[in-house]
């Protein structure tokens, strides 16, 4: 078992397979098949390449698919793996299409270069959907390649072989290669420019429920997380950082610190946050217990005069009063929504209001950093890998290529680890003590630093005519990520719409968005389903409404608006699984239907007083249409976590500010959904030809307004501002 540790530990050492280092490890050219693609500077469209094309065109070789001498296939995932499953998906995709075994495929991590692999960030629900036609036809190609190679070996037409479970086989005589035995040949083969690709009927392993390649993994302790890895020599570091974001290091007084058995250091350090830093006082130790412990024995005085200290009862006062006041800057407009509104007898006009929230990882941030003279090297739970390695060349003044940014193993993500702050604090740190370092941070860091999800206030007015919608006008006042990333200032937030139905603007003539600007110095940025999270709850929330005012069912509601047929498929099964027209007078049922990165997903939520008084969750169903698709268990998977965060979202916990302080610490006071709180869940995937959509976040925004229509359902009361406590209902 040790020995198999060892091993399972150096295939997952990150890696990059470029074209000199192939040579090298393979000890000469062509004894290895490689292919991969190639992103010319503005191109529109990358190219396929391969050993042979590599060896022509002299750039630097990335090899995504690698086929050695023994018949075993390394792929190279230039995504990361936080749980949702592209460590499964991606090899399912190209064993189907290369005819091999899963177990036969060695599942390495790219470095960060986003020349060599496009982009590498693994958010908006896009590693599947951004990636699947060219791993489908990467491996394909190489099959084919493989399948070129054996019949010149053998002097028969193409035509009469075919390959299955890593052999080309002749069909007229049944004899057969290994892949290893044609790779010599096939690696000096063009590859060729068009290959037929599988139809979904004749699949083998897509769309099969396959147990997962990194479940043993981390079951038998062999997979790398961020805070496995370890350097000879290496320190560890915990920083007291600045309670709030703009304030500053005035003093401190280390000498207690000092003191601490195994406290190597003490000094100042600086963290960028987007445009602005943060001030910290790090400890260095020979053991993140003693670096801790040290840090616990500090005195700091902090400057945090000079800008607002903000509450969140002034957040949302604000919002309201800016939603009131402002028309804000129009994001989508059509026809006339005010003279629509102004002329109807039959309206609403309310306000919906949704809270900061925390990522909350359960692995905490982390980083390894290693800088040296001539380069600078880390290793962590990464999200963008690309992005790490072009802020750390320009913030240290370091080449792009003499940056190594290794990924390992993420526990969890949902967007925190994708910023680069942590990553950039820790090159800081090694820097200064001119050697390799692990920068942890604590629970507390996390939950108190930030950056959150922003709180987003809604104003939602609407009209009918004749029992139709005559008019919709929406605004949402929040925190606007783009205001930090960038000179936005001036233009809407390009997520005001975010959740919305596309159909809706085809049926319904009057409608418009806005975003009223609100600027706030809180950090803020992507949490699961970004916007969609927060605007799903309120403009489904006001359908929901709308349909009461109009004294129809919510689903025969949104019938009449949601026209096309992938909509009224998915309403179908919604009504079929839940039993919809058959529910119980006294069942509450809600429903909510929301769309997110190019998958719509339509939930329904039954809810219901049990004896004890207490209104309590009995079923939750669940309906993707998220296109073409991998793996219905990884699936499932995904839509119950994002429901899991949903509930915690909506029900349990929130981030608060008094005095500019955040006032949560750890998961006592920001507490997480339990088993016992969550409900039977049921996932079913709509089947269709249509490209794929995402999958690890569009399950999320649904789950709050079928929630809350669930209640009103059955209590009549209606719920607007979140969270909210079931147990007061």
């Amino acid at each position: 078992m040790r020995l198999r540790r060892k091993q399972n530990r150096k295939h997952m050492e990150t890696n990059a397979i470029s074209r000199r280092n192939f040579i090298r490890v393979s000890g000469i050219a062509g004894t290895a098949l490689c292919l991969g693609f190639y992103f010319p500077a503005n191109a529109k469209k990358e190219q396929l390449i391969s050993t042979a094309t590599g060896d022509q065109s002299g750039f630097d070789f990335n090899a995504w698919i690698r086929i050695d001498t023994d018949g075993k296939v390394t792929l190279t995932d230039h995504r990361a793996e936080m749980g949702q499953g592209s460590y499964q998906s991606v090899p399912q995709i190209i064993a189907e299409e290369l005819e091999v075994d899963l177990k036969d495929i060695n599942v390495i991590f790219a470095t960060g270069d986003q020349k060599k692999y496009g982009s590498q960030i693994t958010g908006g629900s896009s590693t599947i959907r951004g990636s699947y036609k060219k791993l489908l036809k990467l491996s394909a190609t190489a099959r084919e390649m493989l399948i070129t190679a054996a019949a010149a070996k053998w002097n028969v037409p193409a035509s009469e072989c075919y390959a299955e479970a890593g052999h080309v086989i002749h069909k007229p005589s049944g004899k057969k290669f290994n892949y290893g035995e044609l790779v010599t040949d096939a690696s000096k083969i063009s590859p060729p420019k068009d290959v037929k690709l599988k139809s979904a009927s004749e699949y083998k392993l897509i769309r099969k429920p396959l147990q997962r390649l990194d479940t043993p993994l981390k079951t038998n302790g062999s997979a790398i997380f961020g805070l496995d890895k370890k350097l000879p020599g290496m320190l560890y570091a915990s920083v007291e950082r600045s309670p709030r974001l703009r304030g500053k290091v005035k003093s401190f007084d280390d000498s207690a610190a000092r003191k601490v058995p195994g406290v190597k250091q003490v000094f100042k350090v600086q963290m960028i946050v987007f445009n602005t830093t943060r001030d910290g006082v790090v400890v260095i130790a020979d053991s993140t217990w003693a670096a801790m412990q040290g840090r616990k024995a500090l005195h700091v005085e902090w400057d945090d005069s000079g800008f607002d200290h903000v509450s969140t009862s002034d957040i949302y006062k604000a919002h309201e009063e800016l939603l009131q006041k402002e028309e804000g800057l129009s994001f989508k407009k059509q026809g006339d929504p005010d003279g629509a509104l102004n002329q109807a007898t039959k309206k609403i006009d309310v306000i919906y209001q949704t809270p900061y929230q925390s990522h909350a990882a359960m692995e905490p941030l982390n980083c390894v950093a290693n800088y040296q003279p001539d380069k600078i090297e880390i290793w962590g739970p990464i999200q963008a890998p690309d992005w790490v390695q072009g802020s750390i060349s320009e913030q240290f003044k370091m080449p792009k290529e003499k940056v190594i940014v290794n990924m390992t193993f993420l526990g969890g993500g949902f967007g925190r680890k994708a910023f680069l702050d942590y990553t950039q604090e820790a090159v800081a740190i090694s820097k200064e003590i001119s050697g390799p370092v692990q920068v942890v941070w604590t629970r507390e860091d996390d939950t108190k630093q930030g950056p959150y999800r922003a709180g987003i206030s809604y104003r939602g007015q609407g009209s009918l005519e004749n029992g139709e919608i005559s008019a919709l006008k929406f605004k949402m006042a929040g925190q606007n990520i783009g205001h930090w990333n960038g000179p936005k200032r001036g233009e809407p937030n390009d997520s005001t719409a975010e959740g919305f139905l596309k159909p809706y603007f085809d049926s319904i003539k009057n409608i418009s968005f806005a975003d009223v600007p609100y600027e706030m110095p809180l950090p803020n940025m992507w949490w699961r389903s970004v916007y969609a999270s927060t605007n799903g709850f309120a403009y489904e929330s006001f359908m929901n409404e709308m349909a009461v005012l109009a004294g129809q069912d919510q689903l025969d509601f949104r019938r009449q608006y949601l026209k096309d047929e992938r909509c009224q498929r998915l309403i179908d099964k919604m009504e079929e699984v839940s039993g919809w027209k058959s529910r119980k007078k006294n069942d509450g049922f809600g429903a909510a239907i929301t769309e997110c990165f190019e998958t719509t997903v339509g939930q329904v939520v039954k809810v219901s007083r049990h004896p004890d008084g207490k209104v309590k969750i009995d079923q939750v169903w669940a309906v993707m249409d998220c296109g073409w698709y991998v793996n219905p268990d990884i699936i499932r998977a995904q839509v119950e976590g994002s429901i899991v965060m949903a509930l915690g979202a909506a029900t349990i916990h929130e981030i608060t500010f008094k005095d500019g302080l955040v006032e949560q610490n750890n998961f006592y006071d920001y507490l997480m959904p339990r088993m016992s709180d969550m409900p039977p869940i049921e996932v079913h995937i709509m089947e269709n030809t249509a490209d794929a959509g995402g999958v690890g976040e569009p399950g999320l925004p649904p789950f709050a307004p079928a929630l809350t229509d669930a209640i009103y359902d059955l209590t009549g009361k209606r719920i607007r501002k979140l969270p909210f406590s079931m147990n007061a209902i």
